[in-house]
């Protein structure tokens, strides 16, 4: 806690130059100043700091080079939304002007008056930070390879259509590598049932579909473009080829490297034990939860973080119950992509979805419903630092009971 001298510290985080504000407790400036995004920079940011004798400083995002620094220098650090600032703006003008050095006076003077209500950012170890942005990555990449396989695909719907539909996913490996010898219809057009069925054995095609099947589908499909433009296209084809060959090796790449460091967690033991949690699932719920248990002092302050419980607003004799939209959109997602394939590999969380779907809720709505339930049982084994088990999970044992 601050005493009544303390000064109050506000950083609005820029790119190259990051603007700075100290106040004191009745909200004058003890000092304004600009550092550069560099580690001299940084070094007087948080020596500058000091000497005005703050201890607080508010930044508007929870991570980086910034936020290191400030927290190696004993400094603590409270996050305060965009959205926030936008809305404290109005206290001091309703020009709606906006500035760095003014943002950095509202960041300053807000800690000052509701300093009280935010909690101080309790940093995860770097083992959590580390496999947090392994995760990030992975799913940036599959991201970019979804938008380019549909790049991909919208052009082969012009040049060669027949292409389309011959494997079930068209950036799997036996896809791409067909595109790569077959790169337009004028090439494709060589192929027999026989010449197909050749080359799907010498590629280690794992018969799916038979030869005939595949050449039937070619043959159906339109013709597309052949002759000397269809090849020059072809050069195109190869060109997302290429791209969607390398995006899926470094995928690879950090799936491996995910792998080893979940076993290498403390915590892996945890996530690993949840019903259906391979390893990237158990990765990612992990990486957006975190290790540090002071950020959810209860179940609740987890579920409503994830945005898996409901909003309620009330006023006089209106009462609405609505989507949570502000929430953490990463753990939201992890929490909900858990929860929306859990009912397959557990039989409590399957009774629970089915009823919800039958009394007439969206699959979304009653993910979230389900989500917000996991979220209790994830916070207590997080919490007690124990794996789930079934055994111990009081409404499914009880499910069981009433089945035999």
């Amino acid at each position: 806690m601050h005493d009544s001298t303390a000064g109050y510290a506000g950083i609005d985080w820029a790119t190259d130059a990051h603007a700075v504000c100290v106040v004191d407790d009745h909200g004058r400036v003890i000092v304004e100043f600009e550092v550069a995004h560099t580690a001299d920079g940084l070094g007087d940011l948080c020596r500058r700091i000091e000497r005005a004798g703050a201890r607080r400083a508010a930044i508007e995002r929870p991570d980086g080079p910034v936020v290191d620094a400030l927290l190696a220098a004993g400094l603590e650090v409270v996050v305060v939304a965009s959205r926030s600032v936008k809305a404290l703006r109005e206290r001091y003008g309703t020009s709606g002007n906006k500035s760095d050095r003014s943002d950095a006076y509202v960041l300053a003077d807000a800690l000052r008056t509701d300093g009280h209500r935010w909690r101080s950012l309790e940093p995860d170890s770097p083992a959590t930070v580390t496999l947090r942005t392994h995760v990030r990555a992975r799913k940036d990449l599959v991201e970019t390879r979804v938008a380019v396989a549909n790049q991909l695909r919208a052009h082969l719907r012009i040049v060669f259509p027949g292409a389309v539909g011959v494997f079930r996913d068209l950036d799997s490996p036996i896809s791409l590598r067909f595109l790569e010898r077959f790169p337009s219809a004028t090439r494709a057009a060589w192929l027999s049932e026989k010449r197909l069925g050749a080359w799907l054995r010498a590629n280690g095609y794992c018969g799916r579909k038979s030869p005939a099947d595949l050449h039937a589908r070619l043959v159906a499909a339109p013709a597309g473009i052949d002759g000397d433009e269809g090849d020059a296209r072809g050069a195109i084809t190869l060109a997302y080829v290429t791209v969607l060959k390398t995006l899926r090796a470094q995928i690879d790449e950090l799936n491996t490297r995910l792998d080893e460091l979940l076993d290498a967690h403390p915590d892996a033991a945890i996530f690993r034990s949840l019903p259906r949690c391979a390893t990237i699932r158990a990765a990612t719920l992990l990486a957006e939860i975190g290790d540090c248990r002071a950020r959810f002092p209860d179940a609740e302050a987890l579920s409503c973080l994830a945005g898996v419980a409901p909003s309620t607003r009330a006023s006089g004799r209106h009462r609405a119950v609505t989507f949570r939209f502000s929430s953490d959109k990463k753990l939201r997602d992890a929490l909900c992509d858990f929860a929306g394939d859990s009912w397959r590999g557990n039989v409590w969380a399957e009774q629970r979805y089915r009823q919800l779907r039958a009394s007439g809720k969206t699959h979304p709505h009653a993910e979230r419903i389900l989500a917000r339930s996991w979220a209790h049982i994830i916070w207590r084994c997080w919490t007690d630092r124990m794996p789930y088990d079934e055994a111990k999970h009081t409404a499914l044992q009880r499910l069981i009971c009433e089945a035999a």
